[in-house]
């Protein structure tokens, strides 16, 4: 027989037939011991969980004493870079005043992958930023970016709230932003930019593609200091006066809309453009309404009698009439079923400066017929009304040109129906026709007479440009153009009304007028151009609502403004001789005492 074995813990002695403690037994005994605290061996145990402790908060804060004091990773500087708008040139007018420039203002943006609780930082941001949506917010701080825009330009004080919210992951950029000081004189010739400073239209845009695009593609980082400013032709103190009394007008006159525009017809310059309704360049959303376009440049316009002056001069560079010329308007001309009429009918034989003076449509087709359709064709080609008018600004129009042109169609285009150009270009054809024959295009960019004369063509003969100048200052003085016979100022001018198209058919009770004056018109410096959409009649009109009682009305007030701006000093004496080509070929010219207004 097996003796007794001996106890193991002092317990009962274990018989050797019994089965031994299983697995699970002995490690349920294990951790027993373990965890049994005992006295001899508590001290090291709590020293090295200490120690661990110790060692892992010394790693967290190492850490972040690291990431402080860590640049900023490359991807993060690049995302900001790229996304903080450019600076841009300063655009001045002619005489050094600032029209747009930049101001550094501070943007708040976000790195998503930073930021713990989304829900709480889109609550916080949208309650010290109200304007910001929550839900995009929402979207963009949930995206897998390292960098995201929160909101951009925001005014110190909102610097301030968003500063002692103390959100981990969103901070500040400083970058540029577009400010237009004037607010909206002259918004549709300097455009406006949008968030990133990128030139959305106008000149803002022009100068964007001359070169400021490309260099930011490129990468290279371009400093204020280093842009050289733009200098327009616009004058500030002219552009504000126009579009003033622009405005005087068609409020007195109840007009839908209208432009203004001062051409030096030496230079090709634009002097001074407004058009209303218009819109502030520092909330350029405003620009996105149909109303607020251009109407100088992007609409187009039969642009009514204003075009006899071109008609005229064609016939007479064609030789087909001169001043001395009487031409037969003592019936009405029909053309097929068609009839034209004048206004103010003669009923007999009418002078060259008598149809221009009482704006004879008849005399004008008649005219116009003499040098045929296709002699007219080439003529207002040469005259740049057929093509679309390039400018600095990228806002123009094509002009409607009839499909098939016959001769009916230069019947009505002679006095201004069945064509629609931009006024702008009708500008730039009058411009020609003044200064001597030389056609100049238009430019918003400052230039002298010498580079302007380099690059023009000569249209006509110095002698037709007189004859023009001659028959607009008659005008002035007996016809429908006496609104800006102001004294002093030999001024010269021309009607045009037009009855606007509605639905295909032409509408007899809405008009569209226009009103050219030259000044002065023995030597021409300056264009005048006003137009007014649908005005109305009013009981100082005496019912009327012909150019020469809106549109003429707003060119003349116009013109006394704005006369010593331009350096128009008014003469004590008019010119005795004002047209020596016409006094050679032997047409006589006798002042007639201006009257004023």
């Amino acid at each position: 027989m097996s003796e007794p074995m001996e106890p193991l813990d002092g317990g009962q002695p274990q018989r050797s037939d019994q089965p031994r403690p299983g697995l699970r037994y002995r490690l349920a005994q294990a951790a027993t011991d373990l965890l049994r605290t005992r006295i001899d061996k508590s001290t090291w145990r709590i020293r090295l969980v200490a120690l661990g402790f110790a060692g892992l908060f010394s790693i967290i804060g190492g850490k972040l004493v690291y990431l402080g004091f860590k640049p900023e990773p490359q991807s993060l500087r690049r995302a900001a870079s790229e996304a903080v708008s450019r600076p841009r040139p300063e655009i001045l007018d002619r005489n050094g005043e600032v029209l747009a420039t930049d101001i550094k203002v501070m943007s708040v943006f976000a790195e998503p992958r930073r930021i713990i609780d989304k829900d709480e930082a889109v609550e916080l941001l949208t309650a010290v930023l109200p304007d910001v949506n929550a839900k995009e917010l929402r979207e963009r701080l949930g995206s897998r970016k390292g960098f995201v825009w929160v909101k951009r330009g925001i005014k110190p004080k909102e610097q301030e709230e968003v500063f002692r919210l103390g959100l981990p992951g969103v901070s500040f950029l400083p970058e540029n932003k577009r400010v237009y000081p004037n607010g909206p004189v002259a918004a549709h010739v300097l455009g406006y930019t949008n968030v990133d400073n990128y030139g959305i239209a106008g000149i803002e845009k022009y100068i964007d593609g001359q070169g400021l695009n490309d260099l930011t593609m490129a990468g290279f980082r371009l400093d204020p200091a280093d842009l050289k400013p733009v200098r327009l032709s616009i004058d500030l103190r002219v552009t504000h006066a126009i579009r003033d009394e622009l405005e005087k007008g068609i409020e007195r006159f109840k007009a839908k809309a209208g432009a203004a525009a001062i051409l030096d017809v030496n230079t090709g310059e634009v002097i001074a453009l407004a058009s209303l309704p218009d819109y502030d360049p520092n909330n350029p959303s405003d620009a996105l309404d149909p109303l607020h376009i251009n109407r100088m440049t992007v609409g187009v316009y039969e642009m009514g009698s204003t075009f006899k002056a071109i008609s005229i001069a064609m016939a007479m560079e064609a030789n087909k009439v001169n001043l001395n010329s009487r031409v037969d308007a003592r019936e009405s001309l029909r053309y097929g079923k068609f009839t034209i009429h004048d206004f103010h009918a003669q009923r007999r034989m009418l002078s060259v400066p008598e149809v221009f003076t009482y704006s004879s449509n008849i005399g004008t087709a008649r005219m116009a017929m003499m040098v045929g359709v296709e002699g007219h064709k080439a003529f207002l080609r040469k005259m740049g009304q057929l093509d679309r008018l390039r400018t600095e600004l990228p806002e123009s129009a094509e002009p409607i040109v009839p499909r098939h042109w016959g001769e009916l169609n230069t019947i009505t285009i002679a006095f201004g129906q069945g064509l629609n150009v931009a006024p702008l270009q009708a500008m730039m054809a009058v411009g020609a026709l003044s200064n001597g024959g030389q056609m100049i295009t238009p430019t918003f960019l400052k230039r002298t007479e010498e580079e302007a004369r380099a690059n023009a063509t000569q249209i006509v003969r110095p002698e037709v440009s007189e004859a023009l100048r001659y028959l607009m200052r008659v005008n002035a003085e007996k016809g429908s153009a006496r609104t800006v016979d102001i004294r002093g100022y030999f001024v010269g001018g021309k009607t045009g009304t037009a009855d606007k198209i509605v639905h295909g058919h032409y509408a007899k009770d809405r008009v569209f007028t226009t009103f050219m004056a030259i000044a002065p018109a023995d030597k021409p410096r300056y264009l005048f151009l006003t137009l007014m959409d649908e005005p109305q009649a009013l009981p100082e009109t005496q019912g009327y609502r012909t150019a020469a009682w809106n549109s003429g009305a707003v060119t003349g007030k116009i013109i006394e403004r704005v006369a010593n701006m331009l350096n128009l000093p008014p003469r004590l004496d008019l010119p005795t001789q004002p047209f020596p080509l016409l006094a050679r070929l032997g047409y006589g010219y006798v002042n007639t005492p201006s009257k004023g207004n």
